[in-house]
């Protein structure tokens, strides 16, 4: 007799291929309670490991806090450096984000950090990842390629320049557009909507579509997330932590006579 197939882990690879957009925030304050709370309504949080003041301890805290939720913890390192992702990856995140993917290289540098031999070079060593997610250290290793995601961001004009080398290099799982410093890249610092980097979004997001990977972007309203649903954006992020506080006050004055 042969057991039967462990069900992956993570949840989403099943949502993109069923082209159901998801939705996600990615989490820049140390804070468990700040997790717990976005995790009871999105599909995906991003632990921010680039730009703001989490350490790992607290990375680990708030990948943990997602438990009980369907909702997905990954995280973003700070450059893409094969040491950055190990230790996230073995504390519980079911994908890395990584920056700054300009060339065939740096996505081949990437895809082979979280897969393990011989599929890649991720090292043994998932000492907590098994405790988030309830299963044995067999099973766990068991479907760990298949559960990480390897997210990769299009945020440089050369990437733009070289979207179609970069889209053909096997292993990534989601794409996603970084439109601030897309826009930082060409001098266009807090221009995002510049007919110049609208431009460059839609190279990006041309090539993106015709590779097949699902593609991924920042949605600040509505209206603009129906229409990146419309175009086949299958993973939207709606802001940060911080920036969801600012609306959710904003709106809570909305009519208050001040």
């Amino acid at each position: 007799m042969t057991s039967a197939p462990l069900t992956p882990l993570n949840r989403l690879r099943k949502q993109w291929r069923e082209k159901r957009p998801t939705f996600g925030a990615i989490a820049t304050i140390p804070s468990i309670q700040t997790v717990q709370i976005m995790a009871q309504s999105l599909d995906w949080i991003i632990v921010d490991l680039e730009h703001g003041p989490i350490d790992l301890g607290s990375a680990h805290a708030m990948i943990v806090a997602t438990s009980g939720t369907p909702c997905v913890p990954m995280v973003r390192i700070a450059a893409n450096e094969p040491h950055l992702a190990k230790a996230p990856m073995d504390l519980g995140a079911l994908g890395i984000n990584f920056p700054m993917i300009c060339n065939a290289d740096d996505v081949a540098t990437a895809v082979r950090s979280v897969r393990y031999p011989p599929n890649g070079d991720r090292l043994w060593g998932p000492f907590h990842a098994p405790f988030r997610w309830g299963v044995s250290m067999n099973d766990y290793m068991e479907t760990a390629d298949d559960d990480m995601i390897c997210m990769i961001t299009i945020e440089h004009v050369e990437a733009v320049n070289r979207i179609d080398e970069i889209m053909a290099t096997p292993g990534i799982d989601l794409a996603v557009i970084g439109p601030g410093d897309l826009a930082t890249s060409i001098n266009k610092r807090g221009l995002p909507d510049d007919p110049e980097v609208v431009a460059l979004i839609q190279r990006a997001e041309e090539g993106i579509m015709k590779s097949g990977v699902p593609i991924g972007g920042v949605a600040r309203t509505a209206d603009q997330a129906n229409a990146m649903i419309d175009r086949g954006y299958l993973a939207l992020a709606l802001g940060f932590d911080w920036s969801l506080f600012q609306r959710g006050i904003t709106a809570a004055f909305a009519g208050i006579k001040r």
